[in-house]
């Protein structure tokens, strides 16, 4: 059986990836073409055509106004999927149709619906407002993941290998040695995981993007919303200095990171990343220095991943796997997307 949770949106792209070039990128197992209208819209469609599954993403095939047209042949479809002309004859046969997806934009991502479209208005899309809000600034990139999707989950949730896997980037001890607190809303369908360091050492990643020298006061509030989108909730100030009574909280610095986990096939994951801030707001230089070193880690989180797919990928079948109390928010996120399958 698939492992992959339908009836749900997924990230397919950055909205700056699409426009009036023919694109694809496989979702769940399902290679969709993706282009917008000369009225801006994104359309979504099924990326082979239905004469001889010629990639419609494929050149010579090619936009005309709001209709794809198949470098093969020629069999022509407009934005739902209906072909509307095929070669050498009048007639076109009742079945020369594509699926057509739902999508919508919010947040700067494109979300598509995978599963029955019927359930699309009713399913909730996940947010992530810091990407495209006033008061804050973003960087954000993409990496392929030659691994399956549950393996990002399980190191999302689990942030004590910042300690191991990315000092001098993100990490330090105080992560892995801070126990955590899970909590599950099972209605509103989320994990939460908390870690608040009230005495930590500043990482290189916070230590130059903010300027803060010495220890810090540093919160990690993670909210995961399965099967698809991560928030990452960072809060550093200096040690000592906390919100006010009525929430306010001029003197600390606001991070959010978001990773939106979108499964390729059932052994490779489209890992969406980004990286929203409260502060420096025009400072090109913090800009980059935070897009490179979040790639970084990203990278080295892809590194780690790849081998573990390998591994598993290879070893036998009983394998016992150990979990302890820092697996509590990815065993959660476990079961609740097992729930949705």
């Amino acid at each position: 059986m698939s492992e992959f949770v339908r009836n749900q949106w997924y990230v397919a792209a950055y909205g700056r990836e699409i426009g009036r070039q023919l694109f694809s990128r496989t979702v769940c197992g399902e290679s969709i073409l993706f282009w917008r209208t000369e009225a801006g819209e994104v359309a979504a469609m099924s990326d082979r055509c239905v004469h001889r599954r010629f990639p419609l993403s494929q050149e010579p095939s090619h936009l005309v106004g709001d209709t794809v047209v198949c470098g093969y042949h020629g069999f022509t479809y407009d934005r739902g999927g209906a072909c509307v002309a095929v070669p050498g004859q009048a007639r076109i046969p009742r079945t020369a149709r594509l699926t057509s997806y739902p999508v919508t934009e919010l947040d700067g991502f494109v979300w598509v619906f995978i599963g029955d479209p019927a359930h699309a208005a009713t399913t909730r899309v996940p947010r992530a407002p810091w990407l495209d809000m006033p008061g804050w600034t973003a960087v954000s990139g993409m990496e392929p993941l030659a691994a399956r999707y549950s393996l990002l989950v399980d190191n999302l949730l689990d942030l004590s290998h910042e300690t191991y896997l990315h000092g001098g980037y993100i990490g330090t001890p105080e992560v892995a040695e801070t126990p955590i607190v899970t909590r599950v809303d099972e209605d509103a369908g989320i994990v939460y995981v908390s870690r608040r360091m009230a005495d930590a050492a500043c990482p290189p990643f916070y230590a130059k993007s903010t300027g803060i020298t010495g220890r810090i006061t540093r919160w990690q509030d993670i909210e995961f919303t399965p099967p698809c989108l991560y928030l990452l909730h960072s809060r550093i100030a200096p040690v000592g200095v906390l919100p006010n009574a009525d929430g306010t909280d001029p003197g600390a610095f606001h991070v959010e990171v978001v990773y939106a986990l979108t499964p390729e096939t059932e052994r490779s994951t489209h890992d969406f990343w980004a990286v929203a801030r409260d502060f420096a707001l025009e400072d090109q230089g913090v800009s980059d220095f935070l897009a490179e070193n979040n790639r970084t880690v990203v990278l080295q989180d892809v590194a780690a991943l790849n081998v573990l797919e390998q591994v598993i990928a290879t070893e036998p079948d009983g394998y016992q796997e150990l979990s302890i109390n820092i697996d509590t928010g990815g065993l959660a996120a476990r079961r609740m997307i097992a729930k949705l399958r």
